[in-house]
């Protein structure tokens, strides 16, 4: 049997410093027990011992058998660990045999005898060879089989039994390998191209080989191996079996250990990212579904999703700042949320403060936090100068995700799978993560709105996902305690402290677009809009304090979702309204791509057109049920809205808002004939019931629209 130790005395040879050298002298001395070196050109070495066997510089060079790091052999529990019980059961019962052959007894020692051990075929005065025949017909193997246990039981013990007895692993070990390394990079070269058949990828693997090598001097494995080649190598680099997006997937993944952001309190980093949802949801407008895009901000210490912000078609940037806004400054709650999921509006869960003042009212929909670095990706409202602006003027630093590098937001992209799976698949309209999945007819069954659809989630948000408890929110010092994105904000504000928010009431006016123009005497004008009101009084001879990007100019915030109006901060630093001269014609909020495409169409019909003209010709067109085009579809859509990206605060010039939005925003504000909106929301119910009752009776246009659909 091998042994891990090996002999060192004289005779023994050692690797020193790259040479070989032998140990022809051991001598014990007042330093201790040292060895004469001998190397092959006869120069003498004199070695402490514990210097030769503990060094880096010396190695043993062990004679005969037994376990090195460095053989191809597993040690003795991993090939041991490798057998099921039934096998361990046979390698024990093999090495009994062998042992009793050996010995005379089955445990290898007489101090633990067996009754009538040893037998008489097995005494020691009995040759090896007569044992060996004895036992190979007892148990009915050939002498050969058992001469060959006994030379594996004194190479390995029973881990040697075991070894032997385990069959080769790996179809492939009998190709050439250099069959194996071309197939290997023609599956590799497909990565990124159309998933190819296992057929196509043998063939072009041969003619290579050929081409490379020559016609005889690679063996071709015939067609049944290099199919079972193909499966193992299928495991290495995945190219039939999973879709080919996910084969790119794990082809992109890094060679080396996952690297990754590690937040150490609430705050540090805010995930932001946007995704096309797998419900579908009603148009307002022409009453068919329509896709949306769902944005979210996520705390990555906590998982607390701060913002949510759901839009037709396609995200646009003052979304994405909608979504950052949220962070400060959360929607309400809702009126008949339960209690544990309302946060109070300082963001600081009741269990470690609670604020008296605070609590008397409705509450917050999701925990304030002030963002110190925000982790997006490439995308085109995430890369605009409009969210870099804003997150410069907030002091919050921007880390872009990697190209095409999902697993940089994985916390954020495993949120929306836990949507899609939790939520949206038990919603009417549900067509699946991609067409495969998709029903026959998914969007028969959609009936929610799109203002429904962002309710629903934002209540499944705070009800649901952040009482939740996550798998990967734990804490180092308490592994097996499983914290919910709720319990986790309450821990980290334990470990950092209390988090300030900024409390500005103007704050929403920051997250707006920022426009550099010149103060004149008719007012303002941006993109061929002209804006005037009384906080523009006595400030188009003044110049102006800010050495801005236009000479002599201003700045105003913009929002492109409503151009009805824009907002100037003055000198007293108060913020006023500046109305578009032609807002009265709107009669409501106009987007400003919707204007563009009012202008277009006013153009193709008119010979002189002016703004109001446009205006005016583009609401005829859609009160007709004109409006089909895909481009008037998105303008109608993001007009059918009932509550704007961002909540902006009342100024002194602010307009009366319309029903619909002072309903959406919750605001008891009088109504052009002096009665409070909620009151009479209250005497008539559902407000969108009964203007779908009106519409409805004018000349049944939906009933017919929904009969169609």
């Amino acid at each position: 049997m091998s042994w891990a130790g090996t002999r060192v005395g004289v005779g023994t040879r050692f690797r020193y410093d790259g040479e070989t050298v032998e140990v022809i002298e051991l001598a014990i001395t007042s330093n201790g027990n040292e060895a004469v070196l001998k190397d092959g050109r006869g120069k003498l070495i004199r070695l402490g011992v514990k210097e030769l066997l503990l060094s880096d510089r010396a190695r043993v060079i062990p004679e005969g058998s037994g376990p090195s790091s460095d053989d191809d052999e597993d040690i003795a529990g991993v090939v041991l660990s490798q057998q099921s019980e039934s096998e361990q059961d046979g390698v024990r019962e093999r090495a009994a045999h062998i042992r009793e052959v050996l010995t005379g007894y089955r445990s290898g020692t007489p101090e633990l005898a067996a009754g009538g051990e040893p037998r008489p075929d097995y005494l020691p005065d009995v040759s090896l060879g007569d044992r060996y025949a004895s036992k190979a017909a007892e148990i009915g193997v050939t002498v050969r089989t058992i001469e060959r246990w006994v030379r594996d039981y004194r190479r390995g013990g029973e881990a040697g039994l075991a070894a032997a007895g385990r069959p080769a692993r790996g179809r492939a070990a009998k190709v050439d390998d250099r069959w194996v390394e071309t197939a290997r990079e023609v599956m590799v070269e497909h990565t990124r191209e159309s998933k190819p058949s296992r057929t196509m990828v043998i063939e072009r693997t041969r003619a290579r080989v050929i081409a490379r090598f020559g016609p005889d001097a690679v063996p071709q494995p015939s067609r049944a191996t290099a199919f079972r080649l193909l499966e193992e190598l299928e495991d290495q680099h995945p190219l039939f079996r999973l879709s080919t997006k996910r084969n790119r997937d794990i082809a992109d993944r890094p060679d080396g250990p996952y690297g990754k952001l590690r937040p150490t309190r609430p705050g540090e980093y805010l995930l932001m990212d946007s995704t096309r949802l797998d419900v579908f949801a009603f148009d307002p407008f022409t009453l068919r579904w329509v896709q949306a895009e769902l944005s979210v901000g996520m705390d990555w210490y906590t998982r607390c999703i701060t913002g949510i912000r759901l839009t037709p078609v396609s995200t646009k940037a003052v979304d994405v700042a909608a979504v950052l806004y949220q962070s400060f400054r959360p929607p309400p709650a809702g009126r008949d949320w339960p209690r544990y999921a309302v946060w109070p509006e300082h963001g600081i869960p009741r269990t470690v403060l609670v604020d008296t003042a605070v609590a008397e009212g409705a509450g917050a929909s999701g925990p304030v936090l002030v963002p110190e670095t925000v982790v997006i990706d490439h995308g085109k409202p995430y890369d605009s100068e409009h969210l870099t602006s804003v997150c410069r003027r907030m002091g919050i630093s921007i880390q872009p995700a990697r190209l095409r590098t999902g697993r940089d937001k994985g916390p954020v992209e495993r949120f929306f799978r836990t949507l899609r799976e939790g939520l949206l698949q038990v919603l009417p309209g549900y067509k699946g993560p991609d067409i495969h999945s998709r029903g026959e007819h998914p969007e028969d069954d959609a009936f929610f709105f799109l203002h429904e659809l962002e309710a629903i989630i934002r209540e499944w948000v705070a009800v649901v996902y952040h009482h939740r408890p996550h798998a990967s929110l734990v804490d180092p010092g308490l592994p097996g305690l499983r914290m919910s994105p709720a319990k986790m904000f309450e821990h980290g504000m334990a470990r950092a402290g209390y988090i300030e928010a900024p409390r500005d009431p103007n704050l929403a006016y920051e997250f707006l677009k920022t426009e550099w123009r010149t103060i004149q005497h008719y007012g303002v004008e941006i993109d061929r809009r002209r804006y005037n009101g009384p906080g523009l009084k006595g400030l188009s001879n003044v110049r102006s304090p800010y050495d801005g990007p236009v000479k002599n100019g201003s700045p105003f915030q913009v929002d492109p979702d409503d151009i009805t109006r824009i907002y100037f901060r003055a000198p007293d630093r108060r913020w006023h309204a500046l109305v578009w001269e032609h807002a009265p014609a709107a009669g409501m909020p106009l987007s400003e791509d919707a204007l563009i495409f009012a202008r277009k169409l006013a153009a193709a019909r008119y010979r002189y057109p002016d703004d109001r003209l446009a205006v005016a010709d583009l609401l005829e067109r859609w009160n007709l049920g004109l409006g089909t085009t895909l481009a008037e579809r998105r303008i109608a859509l993001r007009l059918s809205r009932e509550q704007a990206a961002i909540e902006l605060p009342d100024t002194d010039e602010q307009v009366i808002s319309l029903p619909s939005v002072r309903k959406a925003l919750g605001e008891e504000m009088a109504s052009p004939r002096g009665e409070p909106e909620a009151a009479e929301a209250a005497e008539t119910g559902d407000d969108d019931e009964a203007d779908l009752e009106d519409l409805a009776d004018e000349d049944d246009f939906y009933a017919d629209a929904l009969e169609d659909a």
